[in-house]
């Protein structure tokens, strides 16, 4: 199992099998792990969330939750899409937009589940419903493999015996949002299954964003009595509709405004994998799982052009050009042929791409835990592998906005921009971890994984992508932890984890063809991949035997710092908003502290606080391309100096919960979020003002009518608060008019809205 401890809101005080998803005594030291460790033995923090948390807060996701709840994590609002988040801890990114560095990794079940193209999480895949419980892992995790270079976040999902009852949960509200779970499961001790069906769907509190979103989960299991076996089934079928940034000059003018239309991803998965354990001793355990996935995603951006009409006094009057460096060049369509620069071409561009996925491979693990010398000893070994074809294609069509700013599609595909890339991509892991009592109060913890990463690239359109990649590197965890009390346990660590570049990365790495994500690739320059190095130390304790009479008091307080070496981030250049390269920048620095408290008091009030410092700067001076910026050289170049601040991370961040029991039947609860200004991206060098900070109240609240039918409901932004947590720079004036000059664009956060429901259980 993985939960030990609650790091959120604990569980209702009046459920008895509640109570027991909050007092688990181990957590998972590898992904595909049944067992585990005590947390005082792991040597660095660890959050947990359980599926009555998740119940009771109400989220619209898994990545809504954390971001309420869970110390270090934020969320910056890109996509504008409420399953399309950009979740952020201590700095490092799980996303599902191509183009930012994916700096943490994410299993279900034992499963990887970042993608093979672009190593990009889709949150909108994750199954919330259907999870049981989930550890957040802190720091560059070597256990974890490629993209723990932050942290790593593992989930285990629901079966028959975990959950054998029958659910169904229907709400609905503002936006036109409505959400219906079917949620069931059984065991005759031997057997069980668990289905988990899901339906989500809205208009969007934005102009143009509707959304749909069908989710289905299903777990046949069989246990005995040394041995386990789960076959989980997934699939999904999601149309999301997220509009982005806009300029901040029109979100003045109307919050609910949208650039330009539409911003559509539709993502189809289909998930099968098999796990299981069995104890050859009392003491040997043998774990693993087997899967295979397939993810198919469409998406469709209406954007302004980055072309115009050719000069009227030039060799190419009358056709459509592009200007690079001064110099114009007539655009050519898929067939050789100039492109007519007229009404229909000229003003606006829809840039579609696909990706069809497919990937398989299996981890197998043994644990012993045995004495050596007589002190208590856990040493686990394993080997994963993974393997993934990906054919993505994309295509930029030229168009004319209309009245509101869609697009009219002309049928013309620029040549230029037509990307058609088959990638193959091979990941081989080694790891093993050993946890050593010296004593009862002091435990030492050593270990490391090898990872081995084979990528090759493909051109189906050409020749200029076509490459070979190869990277390997041994990564070292060791630390140790020392219980002063029962009260008291003190923890520290050194880790390192590595981040492979990703082929899509690979593909779109050179300053002087930069590409527009993630509708073109250029050829090749190498990158190198990103070393992280991670030390972690901290203090965390309770208080429960003092308080006694079933009270709680849990808390932490620690320091973290991970220095990322030859780390790749995507650099702005031209004139669109999506448009650059990816770029070694030398090293970055992440490191803060971070202070929790969690617990229950007189069995009715139960309560969370986090406080998360945050300062991650550039520790190596670059030349970045930022031509939006307004206060870039006259050749759009902008100097990123040692100490410059990261974009899009706040310093400081706090998130305050807590619920009630105003009645035996009557539960209210209020959270709140605050977030210190950010750096736009597109300003690596820190050359401007930034954008503000905020903070956000939110209500919820449940009335059990009866023990098998509960009503609740939630208002989110309390205060209608209209905040921003993203920004980045981009030229209007050619879509808006030249009163547009302010160069900003932001990502705006939701306004007060309120859902109710009813969940009938059985």
């Amino acid at each position: 199992m993985i939960v030990l401890s609650v790091q959120g809101l604990p569980a209702w005080a009046d459920a008895p099998e509640q109570e027991q998803l909050d007092t688990v005594e181990v957590v998972a030291d590898s992904p595909v792990s049944q067992d585990g460790v005590p947390i005082n033995n792991i040597p660095a923090h660890v959050q947990t969330i359980s599926a009555t948390q998740l119940d009771q807060a109400q989220s619209t996701s898994l990545a809504e939750y954390m971001n309420r709840y869970l110390g270090g994590v934020v969320v910056n609002d890109a996509q504008n899409n409420p399953l399309q988040p950009d979740v952020q801890f201590r700095g490092f990114t799980a996303s599902p937009l191509l183009g930012l560095p994916q700096g943490l990794a994410v299993y279900v079940n034992g499963v990887r589940f970042n993608e093979m193209f672009g190593d990009t999480v889709n949150w909108d895949l994750v199954p919330e419903g259907a999870v049981e419980q989930m550890a957040l892992h802190s720091g560059s995790n070597a256990v974890y493999g490629l993209n723990a270079i932050g942290g790593a976040i593992s989930m285990r999902t629901k079966t028959g015996f975990t959950a054998p009852k029958h659910e169904l949960e229907v709400s609905g509200g503002a936006w036109g949002r409505h959400t219906e779970e079917l949620r069931s499961g059984w065991n005759n001790g031997n057997f069980a299954y668990f289905v988990d069906i899901k339906h989500f769907q809205e208009d969007g509190w934005r102009a143009f964003s509707p959304s749909d979103a069908k989710q289905g989960f299903g777990t046949l299991s069989w246990r005995g009595e040394q041995s386990a076996l789960n076959l989980n089934l997934a699939a999904t079928d999601n149309a999301l509709l997220g509009n982005g940034a806009l300029p901040i000059q029109l979100a003045k003018q109307d919050y609910k405004a949208i650039y330009t239309h539409s911003d559509q991803t539709v993502n189809r998965l289909f998930l099968a994998s098999l796990d299981g354990n069995t104890w050859l001793t009392d003491r040997i355990e043998l774990s693993g799982n087997i899967y295979y996935r397939q993810n198919r995603t469409h998406t469709f951006n209406g954007d302004d052009s980055g072309y115009q009409v050719c000069d009227p006094g030039g060799a190419d009057a009358g056709m459509l050009c592009e200007e690079t460096a001064g110099a114009e060049t007539v655009v050519t369509d898929v067939n050789g042929n100039p492109v007519v620069g007229d009404d229909a071409s000229a003003s606006a561009t829809a840039n579609t791409n696909y990706s069809y996925q497919r990937a398989f491979g299996g981890t197998l693990q043994a644990a012993f835990n045995q004495d050596v010398f007589n002190l208590a000893n856990r040493f686990v070994l394993g080997a994963g592998y993974d393997r993934g074809r990906t054919h993505f294609g994309s295509d930029t069509e030229l168009g004319a906005l209309t009245a509101d700013r869609g697009v009219a599609r002309s049928g013309i595909l620029v040549d230029e921009s037509r990307v058609r890339l088959h990638t193959r991509t091979t990941h081989y892991g080694l790891y093993l971890t050993d946890t050593l009592h010296l004593t009862e109060q002091l435990a030492v913890s050593a270990g490391g994984r090898y990872n081995w990463s084979f990528m090759k690239l493909g051109d189906r359109y050409g020749q200029e992508l076509d490459g070979n990649h190869r990277f390997e590197r041994f990564n070292p965890t060791a630390g140790l932890t020392y219980e002063f009390a029962p009260e008291v346990t003190a923890y520290g660590g050194y880790s390192e984890a590595t981040r492979a570049p990703t082929a899509m990365e690979l593909s779109c790495a050179d300053p002087l063809a930069p590409c527009k994500l993630p509708n073109a690739f250029v050829s090749d320059p190498p990158l190198k991949q990103v070393v992280a190095n991670s030390w972690e130390a901290g203090l965390r304790g309770d208080l429960d035997r003092r308080l006694g009479g079933g009270n709680r008091l849990h808390w932490n307080a620690g320091f973290f710092r991970t220095l990322n070496q030859n780390d790749i981030i995507f650099i702005s250049s031209g004139n669109l908003t999506n448009q650059g390269y990816f770029s070694n920048v030398g090293n970055t620095l992440r490191q803060g502290y971070e202070l929790g408290l969690n617990g229950q008091l007189w069995e009715r009030w139960r309560f969370s606080a986090n406080y998360t410092f945050l300062d991650a700067t550039f520790q190596s001076g670059f030349l970045a391309s930022s031509p939006n910026n307004p206060r870039a050289a006259a050749d759009g170049s902008i100097q990123v100096s040692k100490g410059d601040r990261i974009p899009a991370l706040p310093r400081h961040s706090l998130k305050l919960g807590s619920d009630v029991d105003l009645w035996h039947d009557v539960t209210v609860g209020a959270d709140m979020q605050l977030s210190t200004s950010r750096v736009f991206r597109g300003d690596e060098a820190n050359l401007n003002g930034k954008l503000g900070g905020f903070a956000v109240f939110n209500l919820h609240g449940e009335y059990r009518v009866h023990k098998n039918i509960t009503l609740f409901g939630r208002i989110d932004n309390l205060f209608d608060r209209q905040y921003k947590n993203f920004g980045l720079y981009g030229d209007a004036s050619d879509v808006l008019g030249a009163s547009y000059n302010d160069q900003r664009f932001v990502g705006v956060g939701a306004p007060r809205a309120g859902w109710v429901g009813i969940r009938l259980s059985l």
